[in-house]
């Protein structure tokens, strides 16, 4: 079962997410927050597998609670989707940075919600990752990017490749076919790859693959 906190200002879009998300087998909201600061104490108290949080909420946003979040030793294990009203803004790139999984748009179709939150509950890929991309490019070719991380140079050319590819949006599978390797193989570079670099999930790293340059912002 994967369990589920739910944050939004608006008592009436909770409700349809609830109605929507506890109606599959395998998905549980498991409580829901009007405010970032209170997403986050309800995280600490039931430990979610995914945090939905809307991205502008009073007082604290969903800024404030992704950044306490993915900052909690304790929280690890806790994935963040945003959920926003427009597909390129500011605070989706601060939400980013800030350690967010991903994120979605909120009039998509109900079977996207669905699939990503087991997508990013199951740390395999990125969600929505053309628009990902196209959010993180956006991003890194502002000035306002900061640097990649010192320890780039410690990864293995191997390594750096598998980092591209991840930057690419290509899931672990993908990766092992472009790179003729097992799956399991894969997997373990790019656990290595996260440890390296401090990153908390795929979406991190894709963040370093375009500010290293290792992938180059489409024109």
């Amino acid at each position: 079962m994967i369990k589920i906190l739910l944050a939004d200002d608006q008592a009436l879009i909770r409700a349809g997410f609830r109605v929507l998300l506890n109606s599959e087998p395998d998905l549980e909201i498991v409580a829901e927050a009007a405010d970032g600061q209170e997403a986050v104490d309800l995280a600490r108290i039931h430990r979610p597998d995914i945090a939905l949080v809307d991205v502008q909420m009073p007082g604290h946003d969903g800024i404030h609670a992704t950044r306490n979040i993915c900052a909690d030793p304790e929280l690890t294990n806790v994935k963040v989707i945003i959920l926003t009203n427009y597909a390129l803004t500011e605070y989706v790139f601060d939400a980013l940075h800030a350690g967010a999984s991903g994120f979605m748009v909120k009039d998509a179709e109900p079977e996207e919600l669905i699939r990503a939150v087991r997508v990013v509950s199951g740390g395999e890929a990125l969600l929505a990752p053309s628009v990902t991309r196209q959010l993180i490019a956006e991003y890194v070719a502002t000035p306002r990017r900061v640097q990649p991380p010192a320890a780039l140079v410690d990864l293995t050319p191997r390594e750096r490749e598998v980092l591209t590819l991840v930057g690419r949006g290509m899931s672990n599978q993908e990766i092992a076919a472009a790179l003729h390797i097992s799956h399991t193989t894969a997997k373990t570079h790019v656990s290595r790859v996260m440890i390296k670099l401090a990153a908390r999930d795929r979406a991190q790293l894709v963040v370093i693959a375009y500010e290293s340059r290792l992938v180059i912002p489409a024109p």
